[in-house]
């Protein structure tokens, strides 16, 4: 009972995070018809970043975690093994890339505008960081649901 729980929380944060990162290609998409509306978006898609998808992120870690500990299943496993490694490299390119690159980005909305070239490469920069991103995580989600035991 207290493993179908933990996995049900694990499940839910996994949906709220990845759900609110699907969003903000609509959030920037819509915005790019109503440039005046820039600098809410960037900074919506920020809050929704900072207070929802990362928390969520991180309950995903401690309720995988727990539910490793609960299923008995080997730390060692490869599916964990690759979830783990990956999950450490979308915190890095999170908070090392796509979190400063953001910032910075509704700086140069806020102050050149979406016209200004800092701001279209900073827009470049952030879509990059998004796409691979995105493609990390939903590795990992497809990692965790086919659970391939390479070793």
């Amino acid at each position: 009972m207290l493993y179908n729980i933990v996995k049900w929380f694990h499940i839910l944060a996994a949906i709220i995070a990845l759900g609110a990162n699907a969003t903000y290609g609509v959030w920037l998409a819509r915005a790019s018809r109503s440039p005046e509306s820039l600098p809410f978006t960037l900074k919506t898609i920020k809050f929704i970043d900072d207070r929802m998808a990362n928390p969520a992120y991180g309950l995903a870690l401690l309720t995988g975690l727990l539910l490793v500990a609960l299923g008995h299943w080997p730390l060692t496993s490869s599916w964990i093994d690759i979830a783990l490694i990956l999950y450490v490299g979308v915190i890095l390119l999170g908070l090392l890339g796509y979190s400063p690159t953001l910032r910075r980005q509704i700086q140069a909305a806020e102050t050149g505008g979406p016209a200004s070239p800092e701001y279209a490469a900073l827009a470049r920069r952030g879509i990059l960081f998004g796409v691979i991103l995105a493609v990390i995580v939903v590795t990992i989600e497809l990692v965790m649901v086919t659970k391939p035991q390479l070793w």
